[in-house]
């Protein structure tokens, strides 16, 4: 972690129905500082862009997370969310939400440098390691190929997908209007993404590769985390999560 991250206002609920629930600190890696220029910044993204893993074989995860952030209030404090999914059930098993100071700007191509932040100082609090995260923004669907489920990813060390609701890169063809559509996302000759209808007759979401992952495992996984809502679930949630809107009733 960068120094400045504190989280100062906390809650979290976890559910033991069917696992065990063992406390063990997400381990976070350390990259990089914070408190550095936009010029280093970019060329922080392009060193790491290097460093992402295209992964060759699918996995078989039993606990999928969402992360989330809220818009900064007045006082430039943003809520980070995340929750923690079994899967195939798609139950809630955990939610982290944390009040962090947001220090950068948002700025077209640098959200990660705002966001990571606040969502790293929420998944030190995780008492389950998920083994999929689900980030609601781009992974190498990004100019610099480095978009915030990337950044998240080698942070973590953990396979993500960066499920955005717009584009920030690229171009496609039209998608099918069939749930489970998509067409390739294509910036500079070569394929970062896709657009996935992810519900009939509903804008599609835009799918790519964050970290440990290849874009048919980023695709199928988007799909079976979806149950009738245009975002995956745990993005879903974590996005009601941050914005104090989640109810949660243990079972």
């Amino acid at each position: 972690m960068g120094k400045g991250i504190l989280a100062n206002r906390s809650e979290g609920f976890a559910f033991r129905e069917n696992y065990l629930i063992i406390q063990v600190a997400v381990k976070i890696n350390n990259l990089h500082r914070w408190d550095i220029s936009l010029t280093k910044a970019r060329e922080i993204q392009l060193k790491l862009a290097n460093k992402i893993v295209i992964a060759d074989k699918d996995f078989n995860p039993q606990l999928v997370a969402g992360v989330d952030i809220s818009s900064p209030d007045s006082y430039g404090m943003a809520r980070g969310a995340v929750v923690v999914l079994g899967y195939p059930e798609l139950n809630i098993v955990e939610v982290k939400v944390a009040k962090s100071k947001v220090t950068l700007p948002y700025i077209p191509g640098l959200l990660s440098f705002r966001e990571c932040p606040v969502i790293l100082a929420v998944c030190e609090m995780l008492y389950n390691t998920p083994d999929i995260v689900l980030v609601d923004g781009q992974g190498i669907a990004h100019p610099r190929k480095l978009g915030l489920a990337s950044h998240l990813g080698l942070f973590l060390d953990i396979p993500t997908i960066g499920c955005a609701k717009s584009i920030l890169c690229g171009k496609h063809e039209p998608v099918g209007e069939e749930a489970g559509s998509f067409a390739k996302l294509i910036h500079n000759g070569q394929i970062v993404g896709a657009a996935l209808r992810t519900k009939a007759k509903v804008k599609p979401i835009y799918v790519s590769i964050g970290h440990k992952a290849n874009l048919t495992m980023a695709l199928n996984w988007a799909m079976k985390c979806c149950s009738g809502y245009r975002l995956p679930e745990p993005t879903r949630l974590a996005h009601l999560a941050a914005a104090g809107k989640l109810s949660l009733k243990a079972k």
